[in-house]
């Protein structure tokens, strides 16, 4: 029986690694609500501000610290387009234990050269697939434990650590905007949320070229896709699988979908109108607030995960779309 973390489970966990993470700040963020219908309120929990420039470090760090000592030295593995290497790296060397990570070859190189800054070897590989296949032989054969980038309850756990602050941070909010990619980050947060406001409505927001969690609640079981085909990479799992499906299917209200362009020109306004600079994955949720969600969050207060900002200057540069202005509604 797939079981979600209890508030009690979050709580020990943050008494656990809660020198290691960071408590993100939750920032009112009106340079988008001028964008927007009258009355939406938009809050954002600055994950991108977490320790790694990512959410991916609350999972990677709940994962290490359920190993056993024998587990421990035989080390730990992980597959990712970045963050979660970055992530299980950092682990890593917080538990003083030695991490070999599986990254894609066009993973960002700002992102690889973090991810080595943290001790770890790296090994390259040409798709997601084949990172997910090679993972899975260095776990058999070399006997690393492999701490998973979205999949089962630790890492549910972790992630349900941004649910309890936002909670904290802003008891009030009624709608909760989060990207997906495998469903580890929603599937947490949203599992927490529902506990501590069962009447708050929770949004999940694929990229169109990586929707596996939309077509896995349209089949009514975990599915695969056969090929990642966006610039949100961080969020280009290949399939979804049991646990955190589960946890989207029981606390999820609605998946929408956004296109690249639409991820693009969100990173553009953000720079513009909050000043920030993100990845694409982080883009994903305001470019639903500007464009599907828009009319279903008019007078609403809202709060949007905004999950990273692993990315360099001259990628950010190639993948925004930088405007001198933006002209509001």
């Amino acid at each position: 029986m797939i079981a979600a973390p209890s508030i009690e489970d979050i709580r020990r966990l943050q008494e656990t690694i809660g020198s290691a993470v960071y408590r993100t700040p939750l920032l009112r963020c009106t340079g988008l609500e001028d964008l927007l219908a009258p009355a939406t309120e938009i809050f954002g929990k600055l994950e991108f501000l977490q320790r790694t420039g990512t959410f991916k470090a609350r999972g990677a760090l709940a994962s290490v610290s359920t190993l056993t000592v024998e587990q421990k030295k035989a080390g730990i593995t992980a597959v990712s387009a970045g963050n979660h290497a970055i992530a299980t790296a950092y682990a890593a060397q917080t538990a003083g234990i030695s991490a070999k990570v599986v990254m894609v070859r066009s993973a960002n190189p700002a992102r690889i050269a973090a991810c080595r800054r943290f001790g770890a070897e790296i090994v390259q590989v040409d798709t997601v697939h084949e990172a997910f296949s090679l993972a899975g032989q260095i776990e058999r054969q070399e006997g690393r434990f492999l701490v998973h980038p979205f999949e089962g309850p630790a890492v549910a756990t972790g992630t349900g650590m941004i649910g309890l602050e936002i909670h904290e941070q802003c008891p009030d909010f009624d709608a909760l905007v989060v990207s997906v990619g495998g469903g580890g980050l929603i599937g947490g947060v949203a599992s927490a949320v529902r506990q501590l406001r069962p009447g708050c409505e929770i949004i999940g927001v694929e990229p169109e070229g990586a929707d596996s969690m939309r077509r896995s609640f349209a089949a009514g079981r975990p599915q695969a896709i056969e090929s990642v085909r966006t610039i949100a990479d961080s969020l280009g799992a290949p399939y979804a699988l049991p646990y955190s499906f589960k946890l989207c299917r029981d606390n999820v209200d609605q998946l929408v979908t956004v296109s690249d362009e639409q991820i693009r020109e969100a990173m553009g306004i953000l720079y513009h109108a909050v000043k920030i600079a993100v990845e694409p994955a982080c883009a994903a949720t305001t470019a639903a607030v500007l464009g599907p969600l828009r009319e279903r969050l008019r007078g609403r207060k809202c709060v949007l995960v905004m999950c990273g900002s692993n990315i360099d200057w001259p990628t950010f540069a190639t993948q925004a779309i930088l405007r001198d202005a933006y002209a509001a509604g």
